[in-house]
């Protein structure tokens, strides 16, 4: 039977305590980080990776203590997928808790507990939050320039087969262009003089 907390709970009951510390525990995961106050982080932070240790192995028991604790699914289905595989390998430690001053109504000492990102569970946040990769983009060199194409013997034009061209060929194909164009205007020059 665990030892009850000694002194003032957060909330006044037990009960009320316990909904709390599961609240935040469900924010926590939720978001990976979250603002409160230094006592609601100390007290959550055994509470919340004792959860993430569950999570670590996804077995039925464990969803089924995870579960009285952690009542949204959206939230549930996170913790088993990213948070607790990207856990797997750390022994505990599993969050951290960073100070940050005190609040300006009640001048409350706030902190911050945020989950100690693991290699899978960043890239999984990095990746969500990331806009995608813009497409690179065409100089006007490369506009000027014409690349050929093979076309295969007895295939209509539609299904003809092209290769892409590389960067080397495109860079071969203006100069070309730019010697062409060289070459062409002192022959020009000549002619007006003669």
């Amino acid at each position: 039977m665990p030892t009850p907390t000694k002194g003032a709970r957060l909330g006044g009951s037990p009960s009320h305590q316990r909904l709390i510390l599961a609240n935040l525990a469900t924010a926590l995961f939720e978001h990976g980080r979250i603002t409160t106050t230094e006592a609601k982080a100390r007290r959550l932070r055994p509470y919340a990776e004792q959860l993430i240790t569950k999570a670590k192995t996804d077995t039925v028991a464990n969803r089924r203590q995870v579960v009285k604790v952690i009542r949204d699914k959206s939230v549930l289905h996170t913790l088993f997928t990213e948070i607790g595989p990207a856990m797997a390998t750390r022994p505990g430690g599993y969050t951290r808790i960073t100070k940050i001053g005190p609040r300006k109504g009640d001048n409350a000492p706030m902190a911050v507990i945020e989950i100690v990102e693991g290699k899978e569970f960043s890239a999984t946040t990095e990746s969500t939050s990331a806009a995608p990769a813009a497409e690179p983009t065409v100089n006007d060199a490369d506009d000027a320039a014409e690349v050929e194409t093979d076309v295969v013997a007895g295939a209509p034009a539609d299904e003809a087969e092209t290769e892409p061209a590389t960067s080397e060929e495109v860079e071969a194909s203006a100069e070309a262009v730019e010697e062409a164009s060289a070459d062409a205007e002192p022959e020009n020059a000549a002619d007006d003089k003669a």
